[in-house]
């Protein structure tokens, strides 16, 4: 049966694929439900996708707010319907002085990484242009206020926040139809970014983007849906719909745009 699944994805997500495998069999073996880490779009398609219309079993997800990129599931036996504070996510606020400096989604999220800690702990970074907040696992939330007293050279505090007290994020997504040669990485971010080809190319080998918040150096890696693609200095995409092919073999596709 696993092979069934595998050769839906990509050969690299095999081990995310067998993971969720695990998670689903102890959820109907001890018929008890599974909290996973945040996931990124992508992940959760996979996990949808596996769980597909077992009989049973539900998934119900939470990230902190409505419009959360990266969620925490719960793959679960009918009977069990999660309360919001089940899920285990916290919200913090970072205090920093804000008319002397500014932060960026980029410094925050590598400061948090410095802990030692995955990114599956942390949920999304959110900014309302001058304040920040982020979601993180409460399994986590005192390690890191113990670890972090700096971003940068920036002294900072975090402070626990209510959901009543969610910024709301300046980021919106611009929804665009393009027609495009291949699913390639190096063809889409030149498309949608208007960039050369060869530009594009470039600052995939040079680390310059990446892939559902990991690094990616491979210009020919064919991109699937949910996929969301971090082009520094220029912004993000998201495959949202791929919508088939055209007469001239060409791939029409639905996507989401955040300029930068």
């Amino acid at each position: 049966m696993i092979e069934n699944v595998y050769q839906h994805f990509r050969k690299e997500e095999r081990p995310f694929i067998d993971q969720v495998t695990g998670w689903v069999r102890e959820c109907e073996d001890q018929y008890t439900p599974y909290l996973t880490n945040f996931l990124d779009p992508r992940q959760v398609y996979i996990v949808e996708t596996i769980v597909g219309k077992r009989s049973g079993i539900k998934i119900y997800s939470f990230g902190g707010y409505q419009m959360a990129e990266r969620n925490r599931l719960y793959i679960c036996p009918e009977y069990f319907i999660p309360k919001q504070e089940d899920f285990e996510v916290s919200l913090f606020e970072i205090r920093y002085p804000i008319k002397f400096t500014k932060l960026s989604h980029g410094k925050i999220l590598g400061t948090l990484l410095s802990t030692g800690l995955k990114r599956d702990y942390f949920g999304d970074i959110i900014s309302d242009g001058e304040r920040w907040q982020f979601f993180i696992s409460d399994s986590m939330k005192s390690f890191v206020q113990i670890q972090i007293e700096k971003i940068g050279n920036v002294t900072i505090r975090f402070v626990e926040k209510t959901y009543l007290d969610i910024l709301k994020p300046i980021d919106s997504w611009t929804i665009v139809q393009e027609t495009v040669s291949s699913m390639r990485l190096d063809t889409i971010v030149a498309n949608l970014f208007n960039i050369s080809r060869q530009r594009s190319k470039q600052m995939i080998e040079s680390g310059k983007i990446k892939l559902n918040w990991s690094e990616i150096t491979q210009p020919d890696f064919e991109l699937g849906i949910l996929d969301i693609v971090s082009v520094r200095g220029f912004g993000r995409l998201q495959v949202q719909e791929i919508e088939g092919k055209t007469k001239k073999d060409k791939w029409r596709i639905k996507f989401g745009v955040l300029h930068k």
